[in-house]
């Protein structure tokens, strides 16, 4: 059986065609998040703030279907350039206890509307 979450409010849509997570078999999959702010604008900054705000977008969807990040198992994180590797480490961290998830980090040409990181997660009930 398959759950589809649309709207989760509060955490900003970005204009394309996408669930924002879709449940299946006990896992839940995020799509990709990036760090939009509450006006669906891409928030400048530091790359430890541009990964706050991606890590918050993550936690409100997370939220909104009844898990938190000691919940996921999984997590992509695309990046346009590896020097931020090591500031996104530190912010990243900050929002899990004592495990980690499965976890690769992959640099990309470029990302939808100029992010410069997104993160996508799966987490299991």
């Amino acid at each position: 059986m398959k759950k589809v979450y649309g709207d989760l409010s509060k955490a900003p849509v970005a204009p394309v065609p996408l669930s924002e997570a879709v449940e299946a078999n006990g896992l839940v999959f995020l799509s990709g998040q990036i760090h939009l702010d509450e006006n669906t604008e891409l928030l400048e900054g530091s790359t430890a703030d541009k990964t706050h705000q991606t890590m918050k977008n993550v936690q409100t969807i997370l939220e909104k279907v009844g898990l938190s990040f000691a919940d996921v198992v999984k997590a992509t994180i695309y990046v346009t350039e590896m020097s931020m590797f090591g500031e996104l480490n530190k912010v990243y961290a900050s929002y899990f206890e004592n495990e980690y998830p499965a976890r690769e980090v992959v640099c990309v040409k470029e990302l939808p509307l100029g992010a410069s990181l997104e993160i996508s997660m799966v987490a299991a009930r």
